[in-house]
């Protein structure tokens, strides 16, 4: 039976063997060539130390002291960051090419480039936990948003990612907001460009695409898109701006969809729940649908009554 067995699995194993050799792309099998998830979130979870010091401490230590802590943090950050760097970098055009040595001092000097945009991304981070506690009622403390709100976590690693995107990095930024993806529901591409105090309330159900830009104090709710309008046109779209862009202040509840590279919404604009937008939005406007009726079928027999909702101005505030 045993013997059966082991003729089957090598069978099968001659077939995937044979599969390999076809000249997909996914069959490409350089284990020791490609990134390794893990470990970029590995570095992930460090530089979240780095910018929480006081909440997610490295608890290996007995005695903790701010320096020790940070100058062993960096040494572990940058060891994996270069050579994951070394790894990435030649899929770009412009680090093609390179000897090992000159693609090891590239790593090195995105590598430093990067980490010293670290204070800028805290600063950003501190106005982000300031806008949630604002503009949560349901918050009690700020500790309480920076240990559990997946907002501000898919923020973080955005910030995280999106300066690495600024420099050119290939796969590490997208890896890296995947992961924050998988964990809460909130998809932001890191080429998404972001101002302070942003506030991502509830959360799940998010899209921000790449080429969309956010400016000050904007707050968005669960289940909102902000997309392409059309990706039809596939890879003759790459670079292009694709998605909208969001002026200082605007708020935009649950489930609306903004879509276009061309679509402007203008600042201190409201924007109701479930709306479909594809056009510009002026400065100030408050934007909901119309023609909502609420149908109510009592259970005594009574009949049916509708209301509509066109004159209630808050019907649209769906959180």
């Amino acid at each position: 039976m045993a013997h059966k067995l082991e003729g089957r699995i090598n069978a099968l194993v001659d077939a995937y063997l044979a599969d390999y050799s076809g000249g997909k792309d996914i069959d490409r099998v350089d284990t020791f060539d490609h990134p390794d998830r893990e470990t970029i979130v590995a570095i992930l979870d460090k530089l979240q130390r780095i910018v929480f010091p006081g909440f997610f401490k490295n608890r290996t230590f007995k005695v903790y002291t701010v320096r020790n802590d940070i100058s062993m943090q960096l040494e572990d950050i940058l060891f994996h960051l270069i050579r994951q760097l070394v790894v990435v970098l030649p899929y770009g055009e412009t680090f093609a090419g390179l000897s090992a040595e000159e693609l090891n001092d590239k790593a090195e000097e995105v590598a430093f480039a990067f980490l010293n945009q670290i204070p800028k991304v805290r600063a950003y981070i501190e106005t982000d936990v300031q806008a949630a506690f604002d503009g949560d009622p349901a918050a009690f403390y700020k500790d309480e948003i920076i240990y559990t709100y997946p907002g501000l976590y898919a923020i973080f690693v955005n910030r995280i990612a999106h300066e690495l995107y600024v420099l050119n990095v290939p796969l590490i930024p997208r890896i890296m907001t995947e992961h924050a993806h998988s964990v809460t529901g909130i998809d932001i591409n890191p080429g998404a460009t972001i101002g302070k105090y942003f506030f991502i309330d509830h959360g799940t159900g998010i899209v921000i695409g790449e080429t969309t830009e956010i400016g000050d104090n904007v707050k968005v709710y669960q289940g909102v898109t902000l997309g392409a309008l059309s990706t039809h046109g596939g890879r003759s779209l790459n670079n292009k701006k694709r998605h909208p862009t969001i002026k200082s202040n605007v708020t935009i509840y649950s489930g609306a969809s903004i879509l276009g590279g061309d679509t402007v919404i203008g600042e201190n604009a409201v924007i109701g729940g479930n709306c479909f937008i594809t056009k510009s939005i002026p400065a100030g406007a408050k934007v909901y649908i119309r023609s909502q009726e609420l149908v109510y079928k009592y259970a005594d027999g009574q009949g049916a009554r509708s209301e509509n909702l066109d004159n209630d101005g808050s019907w649209f505030y769906i959180i």
